[in-house]
């Protein structure tokens, strides 16, 4: 059995990969996708109903679920010929204004659930399969007012980074997704009741434009995609110009 697994994909990043693999028309035996709201992955099978999916209810910052996950591949042994992980999530605001536990399940969820389901796959990828992982631009450089979710997004950023280089003898293509802001609804969960700074209102992208580049760069083995001049501006200038230059204007601006 040959199959394609999206996470987070009952919104957002993860919503618009499933529209475009199915528009692809690639040959897969079953698209697993993988959610919290069940609800969505079954309106996925009545938009699509010529598209055999697997619905896979769970909560990604549970060690259990993960676990539900691992016993699951260990009992099919499918083949995997791409990995989607858009599953991730953001809370705007200070550090000490976030309650622990909300950033706690911001890093189960961005960071170890990326490990663990990395962990899960990986024997099961085809060579020469694919894997695309949702980073964000926020992993090029600390942000205040978002300091977690940026933490655990350059976490994302290298370990893809490592991942690939550490199995190119199985020529899989990798590619870690570096977006700005996107009109998702991780904006209105990250946002809460704050108003979203206005540099990342100058740049929002289209959900659909950013993956429609990230599936060309995967195919074309990039390493790292990025959409849109602003953030690939972003990206250079934060390689070049010291951190403090920066977090000294975010920090004015992080509420």
């Amino acid at each position: 059995m040959t199959i394609a697994i999206v996470t987070g994909a009952t919104s957002g990043m993860g919503s618009e990969m499933i529209k475009t693999i199915i528009r692809a028309g690639e040959d897969f035996d079953e698209i697993w996708i993988l959610g919290r709201r069940k609800n969505r992955l079954e309106a996925y099978e009545k938009a699509f109903p010529d598209t055999s999916f697997r619905l896979l209810a769970l909560d990604l910052s549970t060690r259990e679920d993960r676990e539900r996950f691992r016993i699951l591949l260990e009992d099919v042994k499918p083949e995997i010929s791409l990995f989607v992980h858009a599953a991730g999530f953001g809370i705007m605001g200070r550090i000490d204004e976030i309650p622990d536990r909300e950033q706690e399940e911001m890093a189960e969820v961005n960071v170890t659930a990326c490990i663990s389901l990395t962990g899960s796959v990986l024997p099961y990828m085809k060579r020469g399969g694919r894997m695309i992982y949702f980073a964000s631009s926020a992993a090029f450089l600390p942000q205040p007012g978002f300091a977690v979710y940026a933490a655990s997004k350059a976490f994302v950023l290298s370990y893809v980074r490592a991942l690939r280089a550490e199995n190119r003898d199985r020529a899989l293509k990798i590619t870690a997704v570096c977006p700005g802001a996107v009109k998702t609804e991780f904006l209105l969960r990250a946002a809460g009741n704050r108003t979203l700074p206005f540099y990342k209102k100058l740049v929002m992208a289209d959900p659909a434009a950013v993956v429609k580049k990230a599936w060309r760069d995967n195919r074309r083995n990039r390493e790292i995609s990025v959409y849109g001049i602003p953030m690939k501006a972003f990206r250079l200038a934060a390689k070049i110009l010291p951190h403090h230059c920066f977090l000294a204007f975010m920090g004015r601006h992080s509420g």
